[in-house]
């Protein structure tokens, strides 16, 4: 749904769009704005990894929820069409929930996590239109820290859990946007990325040891916000 709306508003746009300069090779583009990862991710099942769960199949699912932040987006012109790309943002915050183990069946902890993204750039139209869509595709970087138990999961039993860890990710991008020149130098700004993070989480329990799940989160993300042109 969000895709739709965000093509159909593309297309508004290009009607209605007047005659402003063209990017140019040596533009600096800086944008900023809502950024929300929408999280796709599939997960193996929860497997004992050390101790006396090792070689376990616990069966059960991971989930993450989503979440939004402050993106930044810097650019820089090569040639009239071709920029690199670099998109940061605050640090993004979600929970971990597990569902049908024996262990936990709840939230098992939280995290923050940056995803740093570093993109080619290609902008198809050469003309002076304020309507300038773009594609692009590159490399990102997940680090993920702040890993936290959540309460529930601590002092509770069988639910002895000690410690969360969870792996750094490289990973490939790629999106589609749109800038809308509102004058020669500022724009709105809309796009859409797909980012390949895959990353392996670890529990740690008192005394049965260390769990594992397999994580591919694989998120959608989407960035609505403005833009200057130096």
């Amino acid at each position: 749904m969000r895709k739709t709306l965000f093509a159909t508003s593309l297309l508004a746009l290009a009607v209605a769009a007047p005659s402003v300069q063209a990017h140019q090779a040596g533009d600096i583009i800086v944008r900023a704005g809502a950024v929300t990862v929408q999280t796709h991710e599939s997960t193996s099942s929860v497997k004992g990894d050390r101790g006396a769960l090792a070689g376990d199949n616990l069966g059960g699912k991971a989930s993450v929820n989503n979440d939004t932040q402050l993106g930044l987006n810097f650019a820089y012109m090569i040639t009239d069409q071709w920029a690199v790309e670099l998109l940061a943002a605050t640090p993004f915050s979600h929970d971990v929930k597990i569902k049908g183990t024996g262990l936990v069946d709840g939230k098992l902890g939280s995290f923050k996590h940056l995803p740093p993204t570093l993109s080619a750039v290609y902008y198809p139209l050469k003309n002076n239109s304020a309507f300038k869509p773009y594609v692009g595709a590159g490399i990102n970087y997940t680090w993920f820290f702040d890993e936290s138990i959540s309460g529930s999961a601590k002092n509770n039993g069988a639910r002895d859990f000690t410690s969360l860890n969870i792996n750094n990710s490289w990973g490939w991008a790629a999106q589609v946007g749109a800038d809308y020149m509102l004058t020669d130098n500022i724009m709105l700004n809309g796009q859409i990325r797909y980012i390949d993070i895959d990353t392996t989480a670890y529990a740690s329990h008192k005394t049965l040891g260390r769990a594992k799940v397999n994580v591919d989160v694989k998120p959608w993300v989407y960035m609505l916000g403005l833009g200057y042109k130096f």
